[in-house]
């Protein structure tokens, strides 16, 4: 039997052993018919954006994070795809600001809605710590490296502990690499996942 859209999102599944999406994010992915392929990926994103927040609480207990809207953010920041599927498999920028619309639309605050738009906008003046974690954690996930991204997330760094940026820079560099070390784990673990739209 193919699995479900919550069996996907929320059963703690084989290696790589991942963090279950919250179960209000599930519902909604259920709801909304979303492509298996798309919930596999916000998990996967999901898991590193938790494993980023634990990174950053502990290396760096200055920073003020909001880990769970980082955690809200990873786990809904496509969710604009179950509009446009054909972006699970092409590139585009539609599901943005239509995901922040559709959360909205489902009673989600802008403050938790907005990554759904800014995920892709980390180099915009007005995006806070907790999109740049979102936007890590979308890159990282598949071993992809952006060096102005992580510029970006080793400024507020430097800004929260004090510490200079080559420091700060090593020791984000040593966690990313860590994480990268999975990602043809997780890229064939959402691969595995059909890209059409349950209905």
């Amino acid at each position: 039997m193919a699995p479900d859209v919550l069996t996907t999102a929320l059963a703690p599944g084989d290696e790589p052993l991942l963090r279950p999406l919250p179960l209000g994010v599930s519902e909604l992915l259920d709801r909304l018919g979303a492509p298996l392929r798309l919930v596999a990926h916000l998990r996967l994103v999901h898991d590193v954006a938790a494993q980023l927040v634990e990174w950053v609480e502990r290396e760096c207990p200055e920073l003020v994070v909001d880990g769970e809207a980082v955690l809200f953010g990873a786990a809904t920041h496509d969710i604009g795809k179950t509009l446009h599927p054909e972006e699970l498999t092409g590139p585009g920028s539609r599901h943005e600001e239509r995901g922040r619309e559709l959360l909205r639309a489902h009673g989600v605050p802008d403050s938790l809605a907005r990554f759904a738009g800014t995920h892709a906008a980390w180099g915009s003046v007005s995006v806070g710590v907790e999109d740049l974690l979102v936007s890590l954690a979308d890159k990282v996930w598949k071993g992809k490296r952006v060096p102005d991204l992580e510029d970006r997330v080793v400024a507020e760094l430097c800004a929260a502990s004090g510490r200079e940026a080559w420091e700060e820079f090593l020791r984000l560099d040593e966690f990313l690499t860590r994480v990268g070390d999975g990602a043809e784990a997780r890229l064939a673990l959402q691969a595995a996942y059909p890209a059409n739209p349950i209905r």
